[in-house]
């Protein structure tokens, strides 16, 4: 991205986006250096950066002399006016040219001449490109030219007559032009011959964002930000104007984003001049492509020749529109709300006419519905009616993006409040679905005045859900519990809804007693005689109350009914919460086979806004069960998801459970980098659950690194704050608390905690709890004298962990096995042990831990040797890290999708080369082809 012609002095100016058009004119700047002088023409619209990579290249030109030159309007018809701005600092050079250069030069320079001829066409020019060579040969030289199509057209003629003759010389010339201009300023195409061409287009999403977050910081709301990029068009000066438009209140969502950049700023005044100059006839055809935004650029070709083609060639001359095959179009950097923002009403209302008489000709109604409605200045209930229908078809279609856009037009057409405001809520619940949350608490913010009885409700239900995933949960929960309590009399299951929305938040807050009270709102509200869902919202909260309360007997009952249920029912929400509760008894595959039914039921209604909460559990569940290759795919597929949906809340989940997922697998600097993205986040909004998660994975980080007192003491913070009320988190933490606690000489607390434990692995644990509590035994009894007691515990975790078919906790428990047997003298048993823990751990990926089991290995006086077919095996890791080298992808861009550090991708990468044997990413990517 190009941070643009704003004022911004130049050296503050980032440069982000046009790498390549850079790297062009820094690869001029070098050969001139050599003395291999060229000279280039950078073409664009207004605010493409044009003046900003200038300043960028004459921040590289260390050791030039540096000349420059802007035209303008006032100075075109002055004869050698830019010239002059370009050569004055070299006056003193002249008098090293012979006499009849140095006498060519003086009306160039501001000087009467000596002779009524200079000596014809070519002396100008010739005396120019001496001087300028005189220059070059002391000192490499750099001359910019911005705006050349300003240039009067003598200095522009001698200018580029230069250009195209400096190749043995130490000189670039880099020329800046606006296609858009008028033709009589852009000049004789010919004066460019001979000159290569470097054209602006607009900058990428990626581009536009960075540029957003150097403006605003990276706090900007996810969706405002898509707004702001959609509306510039990848144009600069656009995004740079329309951040400085940015009130409180757009940052906040109280205020509708700006539609386009302000009116009199630099870019839009730019354009309005460059219109202005059209005939009616062409301004007509330009107001078209603007008005077709892009969508509608066939109707806009059919409307634009029914008056002939003359004016469309114009508008084609003009460099602001393009004509395709069978549609025309705005050029790609032109701002379509900028050229909108420069037309008066009435040819923009006309346009809309034009298209929508196209459309209805056509058989396109859908189309006709939109630009009459753009033409509407007053409240209009037909084709409020009509827009209606249109949302209502876009959604079956899941497009809730054009649902919504529909639905706030209808909204502002509506002579009726109480219709407005029912249509502004549609408009919101479709923003929030198409993963524009902020936009749609604006939309909720101007429904609520106007909303009575049961939308009031409906109103506070969306924005307790949207708080839930994206605002603090605390809030969420307070609101969503009085939401379900007002609509328990007359909307009994939405109120049932409603409820799992409120206990979720409690949950992910860590507000146990709030969950609590919150399960008897539902105990009094559901009853069984009611539909399905009420009968799910029951067991649900019954369960997980009991649960939370460290009752587990209690919860085992009521949680595999829950699964029953989930897996009858085709509901998403309802599979959701079986999957939670197949996970909390322990049951991995059929937990994450919950999960990720619901991913389908959700997507097969059309509604994605549930798909990331359920993928968490998908995500946890595949962990359960040592799976770490496919719990690291889908909890980046959830992050992914939620982000485009702007759940930050959800978001959090999955980068506290892919830290979890590195931190498992021993790689600390990944581990660190996803708890530090998280970090923020969690004390902000004060997200319980997550937290306790993050301070999980970083005690396991220091455990696998050997700091057993700093893992501790990370246990022993969980039970304090909001962590502490996250039962089955630090239940489930206790294995390595235990670990931590032996390790550490605290023996005692780890046998307090291993009773917890063992109290839920016996009811509700499953089969691999219970293989991890034989594990905490055998820790425990790790004395001489308890010997026996100690490898029967070993044994008998090997086994049920093998029962479970858990990978990872085995190899973890054959290391812990094989290290106590070689301290007790057993070599050749522990390598035995080790051997398979090795492959194991091998086999998910777990560096570290190969690592240190082939240490332990070689301890016990092996060798480790490894068969060529497992060198040549990649980790599923190192697959994905080279499909990501094989499509182009940088080392920064690949940590930054997979959530890793640049250390991690670099290791990676170096294993991939060895095991593959390749030596480049070139010869990688040929491998992938």
């Amino acid at each position: 991205m190009l941070a643009v012609e704003d004022g911004t002095p130049a050296h503050a100016r980032p440069v982000r986006g046009r790498d390549r058009e850079l790297a062009a004119l820094t690869g001029l700047l070098a050969a001139a250096a050599q003395g291999n002088g060229g000279g280039i023409v950078i073409v664009g619209a207004p605010g493409t950066g044009k003046t900003t990579l200038l300043d960028a290249l004459v921040r590289q030109a260390d050791g030039f002399r540096v000349l420059r030159a802007e035209g303008n309007v006032p100075e075109r018809a002055v004869h050698f006016a830019g010239a002059e701005q370009l050569l004055r600092s070299l006056g003193d050079l002249v008098a090293l040219l012979p006499d009849d250069r140095a006498r060519a030069l003086r009306p160039v320079l501001g000087l009467p001449p000596t002779e009524a001829d200079p000596g014809g066409p070519l002396a100008v020019p010739a005396a120019v490109s001496a001087l300028l060579d005189v220059a070059a040969g002391r000192q490499p030289t750099l001359c910019c030219v911005d705006s050349a199509h300003l240039f009067d057209e003598a200095s522009l003629s001698a200018l580029t007559f230069v250009a195209r003759r400096i190749r043995h010389i130490g000189l670039a010339f880099v020329f800046t032009v606006d296609h858009t201009a008028a033709p009589d300023s852009r000049r004789d195409p010919s004066v460019w011959a001979g000159l290569p061409r470097l054209h602006l287009g607009r900058l990428t999403d990626e581009a536009a964002h960075e540029l957003l977050s150097d403006r605003l910081g990276p706090s900007l709301p996810h969706d405002l930000a898509d707004t702001l990029v959609d509306t510039a068009r990848g144009n600069p000066l656009a995004l740079v104007e329309l951040t400085e438009s940015l009130s409180p209140g757009h940052l906040c969502g109280r205020a509708a984003p700006p539609l386009s950049p302000p009116p009199l700023g630099r870019l839009c005044r730019a354009v309005k001049r460059r219109v202005s100059a059209l005939s009616a006839p062409v301004r007509a055809v330009v107001a078209l492509a603007a008005a077709a935004q892009g969508l509608d650029g066939p109707l806009a070709r059919r409307a634009a020749t029914q008056d002939g083609e003359t004016a469309l060639t114009e508008a084609v001359r003009s460099g602001l529109v393009v004509v395709d095959t069978d549609a025309i179009h705005l050029a790609e950097d032109v701002v379509p709300s900028a050229v909108l923002a420069s037309l008066p009403p009435r040819e923009i209302e006309a346009a809309h006419r034009r298209l929508a008489e196209t459309a209805e000709a056509t058989g396109e109604r859908d189309r006709a519905v939109w630009h009459r409605a753009a033409t509407a200045t007053a409240p209009a209930s037909d084709v409020a009616e009509q827009l209606d229908r249109l949302a209502r078809r876009a959604r079956t279609e899941a497009a809730y993006g054009t649902a919504a856009a529909a639905s706030e037009r209808a909204a502002a057409l509506s002579p009726d409040s109480a219709q407005r405001a029912q249509r502004l809520v549609a408009a919101a619940t479709d923003h929030w679905a198409s993963g524009r949350p902020q936009r749609a608490r604006t939309v909720l913010r101007l429904a609520t005045p106007l909303a009575t009885g049961d939308l009031g409700v409906r109103i506070s239900r969306l924005a307790g859900e949207i708080e839930l995933r994206r605002g603090n949960p605390s809030v969420a929960a307070a609101e969503l519990i009085t939401t379900a309590r007002r609509l328990a009399p007359t909307h009994r299951t939405l109120a049932a809804t409603t409820l799992l929305l409120a206990g979720e938040a409690s949950f992910v807050a860590g507000d146990n007693a709030r969950y609590c009270l919150t399960a008897q709102d539902a105990a009094s509200l559901c009853e069984p005689r009611e539909w399905p869902m009420t009968l799910v919202v029951r067991e649900h909260f019954t369960a997980m109350s009991a649960t939370f309360l460290g009752r587990h007997g209690d919860a085992a009952a009521p949680l595999r009914r829950l699964v029953r249920l989930g897996e009858t029912t085709g509901d998403p929400t309802a599979k959701t919460l079986a999957s939670q509760a197949a996970f909390t008894l322990g049951d991995a595959e059929r937990a994450r086979d919950l999960a990720l039914q619901a991913v389908i039921c959700s997507r097969a209604r059309g509604d994605e806004s549930n798909v990331p909460w359920a993928l968490v559990y998908a995500a946890l569940s595949a962990l359960l069960s040592g799976q770490l290759a496919a719990a690291t795919t889908t909890a980046l597929d959830g992050l992914a998801m939620a982000r485009a949906l702007g759940q930050s809340n959800s978001a959090v989940d999955h980068v506290t459970v892919l830290a979890m997922l590195a931190a498992l697998q021993g790689d600390q600097d990944t581990a660190r980098t996803r708890l530090e993205a998280a970090n923020s986040e969690l004390a902000e909004r004060g997200l319980g659950r997550p937290s306790a998660l993050a301070t999980w994975a970083a005690a396991c980080v220091d455990l696998a690194h050997d700091r057993p007192a700093e893992a501790f003491d990370r246990f022993r913070r969980m039970s304090v704050g909001r962590s502490r009320h996250c039962v089955p988190l630090k239940v489930m933490a206790v294995p390595h608390f235990v670990e931590a606690a032996v390790r550490c000489g605290e023996r005692d607390v780890a046998r307090r905690a291993l009773a917890t434990f063992e109290q839920w692995a016996a009811t509700t644990g499953g089969t691999a709890r219970a293989a991890l509590a034989h594990r905490c035994h055998a820790l425990l009894a790790g004395e001489a004298e308890k010997a026996g007691e100690a490898r029967a515990h070993f044994t008998e975790a090997v086994r049920l962990h093998r029962e479970a078919d858990a990978p990872y906790d085995l190899a973890v428990t054959e290391l812990l096995y094989a290290s106590w047997l070689r301290r007790r003298r057993r070599p050749g048993q522990a390598r035995e042990v080790l051997r398979e823990a090795v492959h194991l751990f091998d086999e998910l990926g777990a560096a570290h831990w190969v690592q240190r089991a082939s240490r332990e290995l070689r301890a016990c006086g092996h060798r480790v040797r490894r068969g060529p077919e497992r060198e040549r095996a990649l980790s599923p890791q190192q697959e994905r890290i080279a499909r990501l080298v094989a499509e182009g992808a940088t080392n920064k861009e690949i940590a930054a999708q997979l959530f890793i550090s640049h250390r991690t991708v670099d290791h990676h990468l170096r294993n991939v080369f060895a095991k593959l044997d390749v030596r480049s990413r070139v010869e990688l990517a040929a491998l992938y082809r």
